[in-house]
């Protein structure tokens, strides 16, 4: 079991995601949510993953679009940090959204892409070690845990779906 990371091993901003996981088996989590939000979506219509709630927000799709963008690099900083990588850039999630069109994709391939790159980061996560965990490294001028970015890709997916239910009216 990967215990819940301290604070010192994550950035502040991203303790807003930590601290959405409950005390629980993150890789269980992980799987469940990989799950339920792949049925989430995939019973949207294009017309309903169209939808936005207001000028200037993303739609359905353009919130897919970015949790999968975001499970990556988050999989992708724990791997670098997992083999001792000290340092990596920032992550702009909005140049990342506003440089591909993922209105253009269907809702049921943007699921199902979800689902592959978070059924891919478990086995990657489930494969490390205890000693490879606790490994840090610099992301976004701050430092991370290799554990606090397992922690972060679930709390990230709680937020937005949480926003998607509250604001979107998705659930």
């Amino acid at each position: 079991m990967i215990s819940k990371p301290s604070p010192e091993e994550y950035s502040a901003f991203a303790a807003g995601y930590v601290s959405l996981v409950p005390d629980t088996h993150v890789i269980e989590l992980l799987e469940r949510l990989m799950e339920s939000s792949y049925q989430l979506f995939s019973k949207l219509t294009d017309e309903q993953a169209a939808y936005t709630y207001a000028p200037g927000k993303w739609t359905v799709k353009q919130v897919l679009g970015h949790m999968i963008d975001t499970e990556r690099t988050f999989a992708y900083r724990a791997l670098v940090f997992s083999r001792n990588h000290v340092e990596l850039p920032g992550f702009d999630q909005d140049v990342y959204v506003n440089n591909t069109d993922f209105n253009a994709q269907s809702i049921q391939d943007l699921a199902a892409e979800f689902k592959a790159t978070r059924l891919s980061n478990i086995y990657m996560v489930k494969a490390f070690s205890e000693e490879q965990l606790l490994r840090t490294g610099i992301a976004s001028n701050h430092l991370f845990s290799v554990r606090a970015f397992v922690y972060m890709m679930a709390g990230h997916e709680l937020h937005h779906l949480k926003g998607l239910s509250e604001c979107y009216r998705v659930s």
